[in-house]
């Protein structure tokens, strides 16, 4: 008997086997692709993930709440990391070109070129440790899956 998406029941054995599974290699991942940006790299992987908003950004800028919502941080978190990059002058915030009474977020030509310098490293990472592991249709699945996931987070709750 199939139980309908989004009713409660318990996961199977085999499951939470796969979830347990997915887990662990995507923290190792994870864990693996931090580590060679820090060897390979001044920026840590949260300065590189703030630093490609603001780059991605129109006019390479963000009101800092934009910038936590893109980055799915807490406001608190990204208001102390914010304080350590400016301190390295990766970032610096300015007034808001829209509204006079906000800041915005500004990547500074420091925090773009280290960037650009630690983009091909980190690059190279995504190529080793993710992609050539993957066939064309592994990566397609990965896709799939994503998406999946992704569409059911934005409409569940916390």
């Amino acid at each position: 008997m199939e139980v309908p998406i989004g009713s409660r029941r318990r996961p199977t054995r085999d499951e939470v086997r796969i979830w347990r599974d997915f887990i662990e290699t995507t923290e190792r991942l994870k864990t693996r692709m931090v580590r060679r940006m820090q060897r390979e790299s001044i920026l840590s992987s949260a300065d590189y993930q703030v630093l490609l908003a603001l780059h991605e950004a129109d006019g390479q800028r963000l009101r800092s709440s934009v910038l936590a919502e893109v980055c799915d941080w807490e406001r608190s978190r990204l208001s102390h990391h914010l304080r350590r990059m400016e301190s390295k002058n990766l970032v610096s915030r300015e007034g808001s070109t829209k509204d006079l009474r906000a800041a915005e977020i500004v990547l500074t030509e420091t925090g773009a070129a280290e960037l650009r310098r630690g983009a091909a490293p980190h690059l190279q990472a995504i190529s080793e440790l993710f992609i050539d592991a993957l066939t064309e249709d592994e990566l397609t699945s990965v896709e799939t899956l994503t998406a999946a996931l992704r569409r059911h987070l934005d409409t569940t709750g916390d």
